[in-house]
């Protein structure tokens, strides 16, 4: 209809906001993806920075002392396969894990490099692309009241964004570190002088208020911001959704387990929300942007991180929770395979390497390889197009997927990346 017959229709009170905004969503379930995916729900641990593959999981024991590092090699329970001596909890459960050594890409710069591994694109100064959790909101859509893509404390970069999407599909932050004796999640819970009656009161409100703007002209902002209020109804009204952010309903045992710092207590808060029905976690843990003292930051950073995500992939696994959640290990490129004169090393995005584990993928296998002294791909070259189109093809998304950029303009995805086969379960 044009302008003044929407004026006319709105005027005797036939359509709503509320009724605009509902009706654009059920338009827009048709295109979610339509075949069921393997895994339900991602659990993305973003290790800012670029971590050391030498120093975790592909450690180069027979090279010289100035390209293997401070540290050793170890056996894991896969024949054949060593981590580095920091990943020791890991390399007890190499079996449930793939490992993907052949990542590159040619972007030395972080903010290039971090945009490269939350989107699966290059950057381009025309376009601004969604990140992992913008798309899997728009294709999956949330379930059981809570929010499809949530970052843990916060959203860590502007990547990890909606990009051209709309900002409905933006990250619920929790806001707050839940390693920290006062966690709250923020706006989760009413205030104090706010009862369940005052609430509901206050929700017949923003009705009335929709339906005075039903003369208001549709755009990204205002839809957004009506979905924004209604999920976060659900949220603050449903007992199962505030539950889910509840880290006191964890055991002390379950607590220790993983770890009381932020690695443990992140990666703990992102299994609750997985389990409760989030579609997709980010988290972050540390910095290892390490050009200097490269020994002391993984002697620090690499134990925590290595207990919390061994505890996090082996309690997936107890609660039969593996098989259909993937986690996904990533950073925005590797350090160089040479010490440099500060005992650190520098960025290096020729090769490294990430982690896949559960969702589909194969348990016990390494696909790829770095060379002798880590400088480059030896086999089986990964992109960050390949890397997320795998992730989406075990979400039931295709990702050359053509979805609508801003002014009509019809964008994939992935652009070029292929599925990489050869790490996924076959099925019998």
């Amino acid at each position: 209809m044009n302008r003044r017959d929407f004026l006319h229709v709105g005027s005797i009170g036939a359509i709503t906001l509320p009724w605009l905004l509902q009706h654009e969503s059920h338009a827009a379930q048709k295109y979610y993806a339509t075949r069921e995916g393997v895994a339900k729900g991602v659990i993305h641990v973003y290790l800012p920075g670029g971590m050391a593959a030498q120093e975790s999981w592909d450690p180069k024991p027979y090279a010289p002392l100035e390209y293997r590092g401070p540290f050793g090699a170890i056996n894991t329970n896969v024949p054949g396969l060593q981590f580095s001596e920091n990943m020791k909890h890991m390399a007890k459960i190499a079996d449930k894990v793939t490992v993907i050594r052949g990542m590159t890409h040619g972007e030395a710069a972080h903010e290039r490099g971090t945009h490269n591994m939350f989107t699966g694109h290059r950057p381009s100064p025309a376009i601004q692309y969604p990140s992992f959790g913008a798309v899997v909101s728009h294709e999956l859509g949330g379930q059981k009241n809570l929010p499809p893509y949530v970052a843990i404390p916060q959203v860590p970069n502007e990547y990890a964004g909606t990009g051209y999407l709309s900002s409905s599909h933006s990250a619920f932050s929790v806001g707050s570190n839940p390693e920290s004796g006062s966690f709250k999640v923020r706006d989760l819970a009413l205030p104090g002088d706010i009862d369940e009656n005052r609430f509901s009161n206050r929700r017949s409100v923003l009705e009335t208020v929709d339906r005075q703007f039903m003369l208001a002209e549709r755009s990204d902002a205002l839809g957004a911001m009506s979905k924004f209020y209604t999920d976060a109804y659900a949220m603050i009204s449903s007992p199962q959704a505030r539950s889910a952010f509840d880290l006191g309903k964890e055991s002390d045992s379950m607590k220790d387990r993983y770890g009381r710092g932020a690695a443990g207590q992140r990666m703990l808060l992102a299994r609750r929300l997985i389990e409760a029905g989030t579609r997709l976690v980010t988290l972050t843990f540390g910095g290892w942007d390490m050009h200097q003292n490269i020994e002391n930051g993984f002697r620090s950073q690499g134990v925590e991180l290595d207990k919390a995500l061994a505890s996090l992939i082996t309690d997936l696994d107890e609660r039969g929770l593996l098989d259909s959640t993937l986690v996904m290990v990533s950073s925005e490129f590797g350090r160089t395979p040479k010490i440099n004169n500060t005992a650190g090393r520098d960025h290096w995005p020729r090769v490294f390497s990430t982690l896949l584990a559960g969702g589909g993928i194969k348990r016990g296998y390494v696909h790829g390889s770095s060379d002798s002294f880590s400088t480059q791909v030896e086999e089986d070259p990964t992109s960050p197009a390949d890397f997320a189109s795998t992730v989406y093809n075990q979400l039931g998304i295709t990702s050359d997927k053509e979805l609508m950029a801003p002014g009509d303009r019809p964008m994939e995805i992935v652009d070029g990346g292929r599925v990489i086969d050869t790490i996924l379960e076959k099925k019998a």
